[in-house]
């Protein structure tokens, strides 16, 4: 078996008896925790935007005026979009741009002379990374839906 799957096998996995799986209640609880969660952030940037850009420009991010209110509003269509399975293609791929812009300037850990600086950007590069890969894996299910 050469592990590739066929298009029966790619429907199987997205849909079982009950219809599409993007239908269960497990997947509607996991859209809402993980959209809505980004929804939450995006709003706190945007409650908190003068602090946010200052931050931004701090560590080098460029064009932070309009870049921070910009990537968070990519950051809040993801996630709105995701929690309500509405353009879920665009929205998991608006979360995924987001977090593949800001991690690695905003949390670039390996550039930090103090420790603790270090570990705490550390921490935020890989939490975003776990995000992004939740953000793949919903794009890959919206393809499918």
């Amino acid at each position: 078996m050469s592990g590739d799957s066929t298009e029966s096998d790619v429907a199987q996995e997205t849909t079982d008896d009950d219809g599409p799986k993007t239908h269960s209640t497990s997947f509607k609880i996991a859209r809402a925790l993980f959209g809505g969660v980004l929804a939450f952030t995006a709003l706190d940037n945007f409650r908190k935007l003068d602090e946010m850009i200052a931050f931004a420009d701090s560590e080098g991010a460029p064009a932070a005026e309009r870049s921070v209110p910009a990537i968070s509003g990519s950051l809040l269509f993801g996630g709105l979009g995701i929690a309500a399975w509405k353009l879920p293609r665009l929205a998991a791929g608006a979360v995924a741009t987001f977090f593949v812009a800001i991690t690695p300037v905003m949390h670039d850990f390996w550039s930090r002379d103090d420790d603790e600086e270090k570990e705490q950007h550390a921490i935020h590069f890989l939490k975003n990374a776990a995000l992004l890969g939740g953000a793949l894996a919903f794009l890959r299910v919206a393809q499918d839906d």
